[in-house]
Parts: C-alpha cells; structure tokens; sequence
C-alpha cells in the first residue's frame, strides 16, 4: 500500500470528482465547553472509488459519514456533492439530494416492521413522487438484483439478519443513486453473512456506483479500494490497497 494525498485539490473540481470536502470543521458544544469532533478535514472522492473510513470511537468517522449523507451541516469548511456546494441548498434542496444522490444502508437495517420487503424498498420513490405502478416494479427489480425476488412479501421479522442487509440494500439502490452510504452495514452480522454483504457491495461497486462504507473492523476494509483514517477529528491517512478478492457473487437467500 501507498500513502496518498490527504488533502483535497483546492484546484477546480473535475468532473469525476464525485466529493470534495475541504478544511471541513464539525464542532459541538455543551455549556462553556466544546467539542471538535472534526478538525480541518479535507480529501476528494472520485465516481466510482470503494472507500473505508476508519478509526476509533470519537475519532471523527461517524461525524463525516453524517455530513456526506446530508444530515447534518458543519461548523466550518466546504462541501460539495456532485459539483453543488451543499451548504447553499435549502432545505427542499437538501432533501432531493439525500433522495435522489445518496442511498443509505444503516447498521440496524431501519425497516419498517409492518411493511414487506417491497414496500420497505419502495419507501423512497413514494417521496420522490413515483407513482405507485412504478414503484412496484421498480423495488421488485431491486430485490431480484439482491437474491431476494421470493422474499418480497415477507415482513422484516420473517426475514433473517443477512436478509433484511439486504433489503436495506435493495432500498439504497431503488432510487438509482449514485453514491452508496454504508454506516457499519455488516456490525450486526455474523462472519460469513457480511461476507455476503460485502460481495454484494463490492459488486455494486463494480457496476460504477460510488460506495463509502464505515468501519471498525480491518477485514471488511480490505473490501475497499482506499482507507481514510481519522484520529481525534483529524484525518491521518489516506491509503491505497489493492482490495480483497471477492469470493461468489454476494447472491442468494441463504443468509
């Protein structure tokens, strides 16, 4: 592996630039006191790329994958999404970008228990306005590109651990967004299931999409491309690797 730049370019934005975050400060306060849970953090994410932010509890990781999804605004610093400066967008704005740019995929699958697989994937679309035909159809299709085309009207608490991943997933990808947020996506998974997962991702990534995973655990960062590590608010590498071989196709219902 080699070190990579960790500052982003402060140079015009390239078109294959999907993320540029520049001196991004995150700091939060409580009475007199303050705390700087990101401290002048900069790097740039090309369309495409499979990156793993790592680093230990506090260290600044989960704050940044918050300001990537939109979901909350720093202190201080520049982000820009797809060549928008996010911190200009109004709050309507805001909401398209997080529906139309980002799909998310959450440690704790965030499902709703009283609606089935394909209601669950469909979620989306029914905020972006896409009538009720096409959402049908579209989830559908999202669920068959997981392995999970015969498991579309079972209901989360009929589905095992590994399969509700995956219908999480199927709903980052309905609204074809180009950019995968994954915030510990397999921390509630045994080995083999995130085994899985991770195959499945990395042949999301392998179709073009832009995957950005958070991660405590080295063997499910070597899925990735690249490694950006924080310590204390700071980003303190940016590494290269040659990613892990991907074992199967991540499908299937078995898991």
């Amino acid at each position: 592996m080699t070190r990579a730049a960790v500052n982003g370019s402060a140079s015009e934005i390239a078109s294959d630039v999907l993320i540029e975050v520049r001196d991004l400060v995150k700091t939060y306060r409580s009475g007199d006191s303050e705390l700087r849970a990101l401290d002048g953090v900069s790097f740039s994410i090309r369309r495409g790329e499979f990156v793993a932010i790592m680093g230990p509890s506090g260290s600044g990781k989960s704050t940044t994958m918050n300001m990537l999804g939109c979901l909350d605004s720093p202190s201080g610093g520049l982000y820009i999404l797809d060549g928008r400066d996010v911190s200009k967008l109004s709050d309507n704005e805001l909401a398209r970008v997080r529906n139309v740019k980002l799909g998310f995929i959450f440690q704790g699958f965030n499902l709703l228990p009283r609606l089935n697989a394909l209601d669950n994937v469909a979620l989306p679309l029914v905020y972006a306005g896409v009538d009720a035909q096409k959402r049908a159809v579209r989830a559908a299709e999202a669920l068959k590109k997981v392995g999970l085309d015969s498991r579309m009207r079972h209901r989360p608490n009929q589905l095992s651990g590994g399969q509700q991943q995956r219908v999480a997933i199927a709903r980052a990808l309905v609204g074809e967004a180009p950019l995968i947020l994954a915030d510990e996506p397999t921390g509630n998974l045994d080995t083999k299931t995130s085994e899985e997962i991770m195959g499945l991702l990395a042949g999301l990534n392998a179709e073009g999409k832009t995957v950005v995973l958070v991660t405590h655990e080295p063997d499910i960062a070597a899925y990735a491309s690249r490694v950006l590590r924080f310590k204390d608010g700071k980003l303190v590498e940016d590494l290269r690797q040659t990613p892990r071989r991907v074992m199967g196709n991540g499908g299937g219902e078995d898991v």
